[in-house]
């Protein structure tokens, strides 16, 4: 059995007639005893908040950027006509400073296309946007 002294840190065996110290040097020492306190303080905190029926903090999530697909509608859309990829592509590139993988973006619009979601395929290679219902 092992007893430990956590003020003191030292470590104590019963199995041995006469216990032997055996001392940390103080750069464990002080990351141990700084584990302690975080986990302490965090526990703290936790108990503080039910105790006074605070609710959890919660941090505010970061703003998704748009997807490719996304970034091809906004652009279809300013230009209120059919574009060429190349076109979509380079536009792209001015307004969000993207650059986007030209078979990746054709594939994403080729498969909403498909399913009769936004976008219309006029042209190969040539997307616009569906109508919006009235």
């Amino acid at each position: 059995m092992i007893y430990i002294d956590r003020p003191t840190l030292v470590f104590y065996t019963s199995l041995e007639p006469y216990a032997q110290e055996t001392s940390m040097n103080d750069e464990t020492k002080d990351l141990i005893l700084g584990i302690f306190e975080a986990t302490l303080d965090a526990q703290l905190r936790a108990v503080r908040r039910l105790r006074h029926g605070e609710p959890s903090p919660v941090e505010p999530r970061p703003r998704k950027s748009l997807s490719q697909v996304d970034m091809a509608f906004d652009i279809l859309k300013k230009a209120r006509s059919p574009l060429h990829i190349s076109l979509i592509l380079e536009r792209i590139q001015l307004q969000f400073g993207v650059s986007v993988d030209r078979e990746s973006l054709v594939s994403s619009l080729t498969k909403k296309v498909a399913r009769g979601d936004r976008f219309l395929r006029p042209e190969k290679n040539t997307f616009s946007l569906r109508e919006a219902p009235r």
